[in-house]
């Protein structure tokens, strides 16, 4: 489908929704706006349901800006938080596997420490550089500001001998036209000038955690102008800089979502093919450089109205994701084939929906994820009125290139805190149990399975939860679907 048509149809999924919320609030008047002196005006409406229609769109720009100005900023608590702010184009090492008390959401995997970063390209290319990896899993991700991945460094991608990879900002998509280093290898163009990169590498438990501390140290992130500096002297002091502006704040402004939206697409201009949605955006004064000050005063009501059912309508949407392709079997949603690039094929709506519960999304071919928030009876997973069996008949687990587990997590998307301090199992668990016929089966409950079951037990809250299995590196049998999650069975109180 050409790019026009699948902006077309995302647009008018997204107007539709805008409109079925406009009805519901006409349908269902507060006593404010049943006041005859104090009517809804054409224009408040017009730009409440454009503003809800394009939320989605526009969400990753509000989001990526508080992730940016939280990981890079000391303004913050950081006893719930494994990832001390660093500067730009500086790296943030986990220490530790994400726990209980990590709080910041974004549904943490508990197989693989962290090396997190922002950078900023604006200036000049940043030269992202790793030792030999041997045979671990390891992983870049590498996002631009409206969350979709552009580029990969990994043992996927490029392999696990050591090596150095030019991220680059295109600015005026020539692609890139300078000189680089000998050896340096030039990555997939930025579509921004700012962007988050995930590093992802596996830790084989507690015992594992200084091998990997010894590797992360020998990460790094080197301006293109300081290469020969570092080579010459790798202790050599980098720019250290925090100058990150703080997102706008809804408590002191009711349009403050949106001004962090104008400024952030100011800062990281929206692709070019996408001329047609911020020109429907410009006319309430949305987008590069527009003044929402300049609007009038009904229109700026129904905007600050948008912004809050706006998110509303997306934390709703979690559960009932919206797409073109079927991606849920067994209760267990794997997501689209473009899940991690959405927004480059106009499945804003998607986009926006998976940034609101999460971060940035994998690339199905990197990990494959199939979020489980349903049973086989269909229900939501709630453990204060079931206990849940997943079984994995003999040579039906997961298919993969790397490894697999399973993880639980709470409401907020982060992860369950229970007794045993287990929050994952998966092909690398030790002292699993088999059944006698060589399946695997998990329990998924609030107390114990009894103590011949612990071993393949995954402690739940006391109420709904959501679990998630990773599949690193599927093979092909997961990809194309011809290999499905089993359904969560249920076994009632």
């Amino acid at each position: 489908m050409k790019p026009i048509k699948l902006f077309t149809v995302a647009v008018m999924a997204l107007v539709l929704l805008a409109q079925g919320a406009l009805a519901e609030s006409q349908q269902q008047p507060s006593a404010e706006q049943q006041k005859p002196e104090n009517p809804i005006s054409w224009r408040e409406q017009y730009a409440y349901s454009l503003g809800m229609a394009t939320y989605p769109y526009a969400y990753p720009y509000l989001y990526m800006s508080q992730l940016r100005w939280m990981w890079t900023t000391l303004d913050r608590d950081l006893s719930n938080t494994p990832y001390i702010p660093v500067p730009v184009n500086h790296f943030s090492h986990g220490d530790k596997l994400t726990t209980a008390e990590y709080r910041d959401g974004g549904s943490p995997n508990n197989d693989t420490l962290y090396s997190i970063t922002w950078l900023n390209l604006s200036e000049q290319p940043i030269i992202l550089s790793h030792p030999e990896m041997g045979e671990r899993y390891f992983t870049f991700e590498i996002a631009g500001y409206d969350v979709d991945n552009f580029a990969y460094v990994g043992q996927r991608t490029t392999g696990s001998a050591a090596g150095d990879f030019a991220i680059y900002y295109d600015k005026d998509g020539k692609g890139f036209d300078g000189e680089l280093p000998d050896g340096v290898k030039v990555l997939p163009p930025s579509p921004s000038p700012w962007v988050l990169i995930l590093g992802r590498t596996l830790v084989d438990g507690t015992e594992d955690l200084p091998n990997v501390a010894a590797l992360q140290k020998q990460y790094r992130l080197t301006p293109l102008s300081y290469w020969d500096k570092v080579k010459n002297n790798p202790n050599v002091k980098l720019p250290a800089s925090r100058d990150v502006w703080a997102p706008y704040s809804p408590k002191k402004d009711s349009l403050a979502s949106w001004r962090t939206i104008n400024r952030a697409m100011t800062e990281n201009p929206p692709a070019a093919k996408e001329k047609a949605i911020l020109d429907l955006l410009a006319e309430l004064h949305i987008g590069p450089g527009k003044n929402l000050d300049n609007l009038d005063e009904d229109a700026k009501k129904g905007l600050a109205r948008a912004a809050k059912d706006g998110h509303r309508m997306l934390v709703k949407a979690r559960n009932n994701i919206i797409s073109d392709e079927q991606t849920t079997f067994n209760g267990w949603d794997a997501g689209p084939s473009h899940k991690g690039r959405s927004g480059q094929v106009g499945k804003y709506l998607y986009r926006g929906i998976i940034n609101s519960k999460g971060i940035i999304s994998n690339d199905h071919e990197e990990a494959k994820y199939y979020s489980g928030f349903k049973d086989s009876q269909g229900n939501f997973l709630d453990a204060s009125k079931a206990d849940y069996e997943l079984t994995f008949a003999k040579g039906e687990e997961p298919p993969v290139e790397s490894f697999w587990s399973v993880t639980l997590y709470d409401e907020t998307s982060n992860l369950v805190d229970n007794p045993l301090d287990r929050y994952s199992l998966g092909d690398r668990s030790k002292d699993l149990k088999r059944n006698k016929d060589g399946s695997l089966t998990f329990y998924f409950q609030s107390m114990s399975p009894g103590k011949d079951k612990e071993s393949n037990w995954l402690p739940t809250p006391d109420g709904r939860f959501i679990a998630i299995t990773r599949v690193y590196r599927p093979k092909a049998a997961a990809l194309d679907n011809s290999w499905v999650m089993p359904a969560l069975k249920v076994k009632k109180h």
